[in-house]
């Protein structure tokens, strides 16, 4: 088999504005991807005429279309429509596998890059380049630490995505993977380096209903994911010099409050969570840094990338609920999502 075989799938929903580009992206890349799996989410905006012409010109695009549920679902809406197409995809056949988003846009080298990094490390499981947003003709960073591949772009070995169950499908499965990960000894990374820096088409912590709506969703996202108060604080503060100020940070401390004040629904994966505050604890007194590489070196011995049972049967179990609920759903009548 062909070492450097991927295979990217992309859900998407009303993405006209900003897909070109991305298409444009990927397309030139100096390694392009063996399949291009794109699952369109019931778009209404055009995006499905693009998306054919695309499918038309380049035989590693497939496009993938879904019932239109009425309304635009991030987080575990992604999450669904990911599986979807995954759902059709012979895993075996391919060394590694990226969730691509289409409002990005990335250097040529990008693919190749990450590649060769996975290439020079057999225990990196997971890795992106960082986002940039463009502002009054300038990049700005999107500030991601370096312990995490973002979510827009995640790519993984093939093995410990198997081994990890994919992807849980709550708001912030996209911290939670790579927390699951290290917990496994998998390292995870991102790099801010020319070959792999990219731009983020739509603002980080944005919303269908909103900035603000997504920031507070972000919060929300933290108290399922385990994150102690403290820490959420921290990163509040951290994150009220960002746009919107003072009332982004605002907002994510106040969509973890409310969530913690409603009881709701936390992480069941109790020894994860267990990692996860560890992790959180060492990063405030030592830095995430230090905090990483400590992590690191205590789970080690945890690494068998032959160990893939259990994370197929978790990964074939979340497969089967997606589908089950597109069933579920196709049988109600569409309605409109509001709130978090």
């Amino acid at each position: 088999m062909d070492s450097r075989k991927y295979v990217v799938i992309s859900p998407c929903r009303d993405e006209a504005e900003y897909m070109k580009r991305t298409l444009e992206s990927v397309v030139n890349q100096k390694l392009t991807p063996t399949l291009w799996l794109i699952v369109d989410d019931g778009s209404t905006d055009g995006s499905k005429e693009i998306l054919a012409d695309y499918e038309r010109h380049y035989e590693f695009i497939k496009v993938m279309s879904r019932e239109n549920r009425g309304f635009r679902s991030v987080g575990p809406g992604v999450i669904d429509a990911f599986y979807a197409g995954l759902q059709t995809v012979d895993l075996d056949k391919f060394q590694y596998i990226c969730k691509l988003d289409l409002d990005l846009e990335l250097p040529d080298t990008y693919f190749l890059t990450l590649i060769e990094k996975m290439e020079a490390d057999p225990r990196l499981g997971s890795c992106s380049g960082k986002p940039y947003n463009e502002v009054n003709g300038k990049w700005v960073s999107e500030r991601r630490g370096d312990e995490m591949s973002v979510g827009m772009t995640k790519f993984y070995r093939r093995d410990c995505f198997i081994q990890i169950g994919g992807f849980i499908r709550e708001v912030m499965w996209d911290a939670i993977d790579c927390h699951k990960s290290r917990q496994l000894g998998w390292k995870t990374a991102s790099w801010d380096q020319s070959e792999l820096n990219f731009l983020h088409l739509r603002v980080m912590g944005s919303s269908q209903n909103g900035v603000l709506t997504g920031r507070a969703r972000h919060g929300f996202g933290q108290y399922y994911m385990g994150t102690g108060i403290v820490y959420m604080l921290m990163t509040c503060m951290y994150r009220a010099i960002e746009y919107p100020i003072l009332i982004g940070g605002a907002a994510m401390f106040y969509g973890y409050v409310k969530a913690m004040f409603k009881r709701n629904l936390r992480n069941p994966d109790h020894a994860l969570v267990g990692e996860i505050r560890k992790f959180q604890i060492s990063s405030l007194l030592r830095g995430k840094r230090r905090a990483t590489e400590l992590a690191e070196k205590r789970n080690s011995a945890r690494w068998d990338p032959t160990d893939l049972e259990c994370g197929r049967e978790v990964l074939d179990s979340r497969i089967r609920n997606q589908l089950a609920d597109d069933v579920s759903m196709l049988s109600q009548p569409q309605v409109s999502q509001a709130g978090l």
